[in-house]
């Protein structure tokens, strides 16, 4: 029997602005959330034409800043499917309190957005000791924290894990490492050197299938590498979509042909087992 397939990084946009006005994170709307709007609805319908069987759906920060209203109602409607993860100012004083609030209206994890489509990564946030009172929340409530950075914010990813290690933290998009210098993966080792760390997490997303097909990389000499430093139970697909371009199925087709060169076993904690760990509703 094979396992239930669970995403576990795509975005939903409302399609009544005057309920869910936009108001993104550092003032400049994605153009994804413009050009390929996705309600809750035709997410659910994108699942079951993928056969996905559950999503924990991330906040749109690029569109609705620290809103969390439309994911979390959007995801109360399809409970059964869908769990959401928000996302909160964690330097505000009243970080600790909005985190109970959310969480009491359904949140099932939080997300740090330093950077990404309208913005360069700025990973100072990140150690930013205003911040800590969320963190040990977080580990107080079991919430996962997935964190949006690339390699330059890994110094501080690795501080945060051995400060708070009951907190489990995803590295949205791997931490997007360099990876077309190929085997070994010189370039990469600042993600490798998080292996150790064991509440540290990786999402692969349709980004990194992309990056293993250029220049030197491939998927065959990567992901097994990924998996021998990580293990399997520490890796989770995610498809953002709608932002990466294609339907979820073909987003879908795409990350199984990249991960084909693992055993049976890796895939399944991949494809569903480790978003369980994770999104304990979602199991």
């Amino acid at each position: 029997m094979t396992s239930a397939i669970v995403d576990i990084h795509p975005h939903i946009i409302s399609d009544d602005e005057s309920r869910y006005p936009p108001a993104p994170l550092f003032g400049k709307r994605s153009d994804w959330s413009k050009e390929r709007p996705t309600t809750v609805e035709t997410l659910i319908a994108a699942m079951d034409a993928a056969g996905v069987a559950k999503a924990a759906v991330v906040h749109s920060s690029t569109t609705y800043g620290f809103d969390n209203r439309y994911v979390v109602e959007g995801c109360s409607k399809y409970s059964d499917r869908l769990v959401a993860v928000g996302s909160v100012d964690v330097l505000q004083p009243d970080a600790p309190e909005r985190i109970r609030e959310w969480v009491g209206l359904g949140l099932a994890g939080l997300r740090l957005f330093t950077g990404g489509s309208t913005k360069e990564f700025d990973p100072s946030e990140l150690d930013d000791p205003r911040a800590f009172p969320a963190w040990e929340l977080c580990g107080e409530l079991g919430l996962t924290m997935c964190i949006q950075t690339g390699p330059i914010g890994l110094p501080q990813v690795t501080a945060l894990a051995r400060r708070f290690p009951k907190v489990p933290i995803i590295l949205d998009h791997l931490g997007r490492p360099e990876v077309a210098d190929g085997a070994p993966y010189a370039a990469a080792r600042s993600l490798f050197d998080l292996a150790s760390l064991d509440n540290i997490y990786l999402k692969l997303t349709p980004r990194i299938f992309g990056d293993v097909k250029k220049e030197k990389a491939s998927a065959e000499t990567f992901f097994p590498r990924v998996v021998e430093a990580f293990g399997a139970k520490r890796m989770a697909w995610g498809s953002n979509y709608p932002t990466s371009p294609g339907t979820l199925p073909e987003i879908l087709a795409t990350a199984r042909a990249g991960l084909a060169c693992l055993s049976d076993e890796d895939r399944a904690w991949i494809f569903g087992k480790t978003a369980q760990r994770l999104y304990p509703a979602l199991a």
